[in-house]
């Protein structure tokens, strides 16, 4: 009886339904959060970039001819430097005999990305190094470019396009753009290949662009969270992860993966102030203290005038101009305006919408931040350029 009993209930066990235990609070908080980053999120690979997956830059020095008389004037190391091309094919010319009123000597400088392998192209930048008017209709000749090994990686060669155009009269000008900077879009080709080591002790490190403790600690916990126990935040710029075992023989999958991931940065409190253009850029997370700002105006101006001073008939003087300036100085008039009510911390709109109701000018606005930073109430970086 027992028997048939157990086999009885091993039958009826499979179609039993078994209900799922209700989440708990923080596994709701981190699925929530977990769907955040999916949406809204930043994904690693343009927070990050691979430890030695990295450009590298070259430079050689090189010819444009064919110009139209805007070359070199004459200047020394281009006429030699014509003389040696053509010592190349045999022809002898004393460098002093040579007009290099069609040649230009430039400089010629690329990056090259990681990877590249022989016979790829590369764009190149190609920029006047004496005293020639333009490289408008200009080629450039081969010129190798190299590492700051010295050795040579790409040789450039090609016709120079700058979009520049130039008319003139001995008496005046009209240029658009910049005539003596060019490029060549694929105008180099790679000759030696840079070696590049990702992976170390069976580990990769992925290096932030903007270095910050608390998204380096957000990355390790997004990429734990799909590798658990494979990444540790190194410092404030660098994430170190393990590859896990089943990624051993396909690293360059397992980076793919990671670089897919997402989470959201943390956004430092910075103001930046450009005086020469008049920019101002402000982050989000900018709090000011809750304080009061004047803003008036001072217009000064100066008028420039002269009047004729005439004498008696019988005086014997003569008539002589004096000079009648006057200055005039108007103060604009200024009111307190309190950015919110005092105890709140206020964002930067709010801040943007209180001094735009004093109807403050960009350059006036740059003041008043430095005033803001002197006194304490911007809670941000201040970088001025």
């Amino acid at each position: 009886m027992k028997k048939l009993l157990l086999i009885s209930l091993l039958w009826i066990a499979p179609g039993i339904v078994w209900a799922q235990p209700a989440p708990t609070p923080a596994e709701l908080l981190r699925q929530q959060a977990f769907q955040q980053r999916v949406n809204t999120g930043v994904r690693v690979k343009d927070l990050a970039y691979i430890h030695g997956a990295r450009d590298n830059q070259l430079m050689g020095y090189g010819l444009v001819v064919g110009l139209n008389n805007t070359g070199d004037k004459d200047t020394v190391y281009s006429k030699q430097s014509i003389a040696n091309v053509l010592q190349r094919y045999g022809i002898t010319v004393p460098a002093s005999a040579i007009s290099a009123k069609n040649v230009a000597a430039v400089l010629v400088t690329a990056d090259i990305p990681p990877f590249m392998k022989n016979g790829a192209r590369i764009d190149v930048v190609v920029s006047a190094l004496g005293d020639a008017t333009t490289l408008t209709g200009g080629v450039l000749i081969q010129t190798p470019l190299l590492g700051a090994d010295d050795k040579v990686y790409a040789v450039a060669q090609g016709p120079v396009s700058n979009n520049s155009l130039m008319a003139a009269t001995p008496n005046a000008a009209v240029t658009i753009n910049h005539p003596t900077t060019a490029q060549i879009i694929g105008g180099a080709l790679v000759e030696r290949v840079i070696p590049v080591t990702l992976i170390q002790d069976n580990a990769v490190d992925f290096v932030l662009r903007e270095s910050d403790f608390s998204s380096t600690s957000r990355m390790a916990f997004a990429i734990n969270e799909k590798f658990p126990l494979s990444s540790r935040a190194l410092d404030g710029n660098t994430v170190r992860v393990e590859i896990p075992l089943d990624y051993l023989g396909a690293p360059v999958d397992f980076i793919a993966q990671v670089q897919q991931l997402r989470l959201m940065p943390d956004t430092k409190a910075r103001v930046v102030i450009n005086e020469r253009t008049g920019t101002i850029v402000a982050t989000a997370p900018v709090r000011v203290s809750a304080c009061a700002i004047a803003q008036g105006s001072i217009v000064i101006t100066i008028a420039q005038s002269a009047d004729v001073s005439q004498p008696n008939p019988a005086g014997g003087g003569q008539t002589v101009t004096v000079p009648a300036d006057t200055v005039t100085i108007t103060e604009g008039a200024g009111r307190l305006q309190k950015l919110v009510p005092f105890g709140d911390m206020p964002t930067v709109e709010e801040v943007a919408t209180s001094l735009n109701a004093l109807q403050v000018s960009p350059r006036d606005m740059m003041a008043i931040f430095q005033a803001l930073k002197q006194a304490g109430a911007l809670n941000a970086e201040l970088i001025i350029k």
